[in-house]
């Protein structure tokens, strides 16, 4: 009786130290996507505790800046074959590009179709259950350079059970997986692998024929055929277009055989998205308006009057002394798009 004391006394140890690792906010976080990491598990064979882990640790339980503004939980930066909105934010270097999604299911989904790339290939050699494998396959292939990346999902896993999740759920069956040799900071532990079987089904990724060959435009036909369908304007002096449904900055900027970086600082449009009827300037906006001043209305934003101007969001500021975290007049207000006699250490 008395080693039975002891023993559920050991126990209720153990859960209230856990129960003090854990943050509310996480908690609130994994009940809301837990079923959304079981079914990316089922879909596409990556362990639903590895995915939830993941999302917490690089969204911050969704509220970083990433995640709140551009709903991107897994903090997955553009590439070349990337055609959907981007956000821009400082990372490793100052303004890197990152993928953009209309909500956050559409994050958890790429992130598992991004994980179907080649260089990943071998942490699906790893069995769904082995989450510590997972963790130190991803740093090798590269997901994170943090060298403490595999530690921290572990923590975040065994803090709140992540392991729980998925038990039992049936993962898509690969072509020719084999085992592969565990790393050495991986815990020594047998790795299980899922190998086909003769007249077993396959996961399929699509299976459309293979599209005619088409010669592709050169770049000035291509800039010819997006100026036929947005035709130019001129406001004080600078030439814009009016963008249709379809566009987006990457697109135009593609399309115009211009970097879109530059279209963005262009048009003041770092980190927004583009919309349509928006003014696309093809060049930069000028430091001073057709007009020495003009009256705001009540909403309007200070980018909205920027582009209506063709008047830098930079010289607007300085001409009217603004707080740069301005976004919208609250107040019809004055505003001045030169250089006034008051002003005169403006430059």
């Amino acid at each position: 009786m008395r080693k039975s004391l002891v023993f559920f006394a050991a126990i209720g140890l153990s859960v209230a130290l856990n129960a003090q690792n854990q943050n509310q906010v996480y908690l609130d976080y994994i009940d809301q996507w837990k079923e959304t990491a079981v079914q990316q598990q089922a879909d596409y064979g990556i362990p639903a505790s590895i995915t939830m882990a993941q999302a917490l640790l690089e969204s911050g339980a969704g509220k970083s800046e990433l995640a709140e503004n551009a709903k991107n939980h897994f903090g997955i930066k553009c590439t070349s074959d990337w055609f959907g909105g981007v956000y821009y934010h400082d990372d490793d270097s100052k303004g890197e590009c990152f993928r953009q999604y209309a909500d956050a299911a559409e994050s958890f989904k790429d992130h598992s179709v991004f994980l179907q790339r080649p260089r990943y290939a071998t942490c699906f050699e790893i069995a769904v259950e082995d989450y510590e494998g997972w963790a130190y396959r991803l740093r090798q292939c590269g997901y994170a350079t943090d060298p403490l990346y595999p530690h921290k999902l572990i923590k975040i896993i065994k803090d709140y059970r992540l392991d729980t999740l998925g038990v039992g759920v049936p993962v898509p069956v690969r072509e020719g997986i084999v085992s592969a040799p565990v790393a050495k900071e991986q815990p020594k532990r047998p790795l299980k692998a899922t190998v086909v079987k003769k007249n077993e089904p396959i996961m399929v990724i699509h299976n459309d024929p293979e599209p005619p060959y088409v010669e592709p435009l050169t770049a000035r036909e291509e800039r010819d055929s997006f100026l036929l369908m947005h035709p130019k304007k001129k406001c004080n002096g600078v030439t814009y277009v009016i963008a249709r449904e379809e566009d987006t900055y990457s697109n135009v900027a593609f399309r115009l055989n211009v970097r879109e970086r530059d279209l963005r600082e262009d048009n003041d449009a770092l980190g927004r998205e583009l919309k349509k009827g928006d003014r696309i300037y093809l060049s930069s906006k000028r430091n001073v308006g057709a007009n020495e001043y003009v009256w705001t209305h009540t909403g309007q934003s200070l980018w909205q009057l920027s582009q209506e101007e063709a008047v830098s969001l930079t010289a607007i500021l300085k001409y009217n002394d603004l707080d740069p975290s301005i976004r919208t007049f609250r107040t019809r207000q004055k505003i001045y798009l030169k250089k006034t006699k008051e002003d005169d250490n403006v430059h």
